[in-house]
């Protein structure tokens, strides 16, 4: 178990420090952090199917307005470890993982008062001109500071947050537990239909029910649709545009005629 918390704890630190060096923010994601905790956990499988559900959640949820709704990637870290290390079902992981998220989030907001009080000396470091002092503050900061009461969190919920949890669900009646299991196997539909209804747009909302169909009746899995849905956007791009480029060509031959009848008179 401690061994399994240091490595999970670097996870969560490697992949920040990546995004806030490199700007690479899809290294937050679930999609990416899962299978990494799994695979220092010693089960990839889990972590590849988790992260695949937990990225279908947070996928409906943005942050808007500077508010964090739920905070992805330490929800995603301690629901994988948990399912993991306590031999759960991915479905309880799931459950647990945006009321964590949440909780999360409302840290990182008490958390940011502090991180700002950092302003004044961001300030005066770029008033001196010196790029590479403030180049390298930068760099340090993303690494050891920004995320570094997170870090901690992350250590201890791992190392023995995940334990009392267990302990907790054990003793709850058996159907409490079918409860959080059927609402763990919702939640990926229940993020991909917050993401449509943001997306959805009457002339493409018939792809969704040809997608139900194809899966549904005819049995084909989520990677053969995915390919025809890529093959049928990429003809619906190019003949959009062929459409708009005849359209303004058109639209320049009117206008040279109108021209050409305006010089003439």
């Amino acid at each position: 178990m401690a061994q399994g918390t240091v490595l999970v704890t670097l996870v969560f630190w490697f992949l920040h420090g990546v995004d806030r060096l490199m700007g690479w923010q899809t290294c937050t994601r679930p999609i990416v952090a899962a299978p990494l905790v799994g695979l220092v956990l010693g089960d990839l499988q889990t972590g590849i199917i988790m992260g695949a559900a937990l990225e279908a959640i947070f996928m409906g949820i943005s942050p808007i307005g500077g508010t964090i709704p739920a905070e992805p990637l330490s929800s995603t870290v301690i629901a994988v470890s948990f399912t993991i290390l306590t031999g759960a079902d991915v479905e309880m992981g799931l459950a647990i993982a945006l009321p964590i998220g949440t909780l999360m989030a409302s840290f990182h907001n008490m958390i940011n008062p502090m991180l700002a009080s950092f302003a004044p000396w961001w300030e005066n470091l770029a008033y001196k001109g010196d790029m590479k002092k403030f180049r390298l503050m930068v760099m340090l900061f993303a690494v050891f500071v920004d995320r570094a009461a997170h870090i901690v969190v992350m250590f201890f919920a791992v190392g023995f947050g995940v334990e009392g949890l267990q302990g907790l669900l054990d003793v709850l009646p058996p159907w409490v537990m079918n409860g959080l299991m059927a609402a763990g196997a919702m939640m990926a539909g229940i993020g991909f239909a917050i993401l449509v209804s943001m997306l959805w747009a009457k002339e493409i909302g018939i792809f969704l029910l040809v997608g139900f169909v194809l899966h549904r009746f005819v049995g084909l899995g989520p990677v053969p649709i995915a390919i025809l849905a890529a093959a049928i956007a990429v003809a619906y791009y190019n003949t959009d545009k062929k459409l708009v480029e005849l359209k303004n060509r058109k639209a320049e031959t009117k206008a040279d005629k109108n021209n050409d009848e305006e010089d003439f008179f």
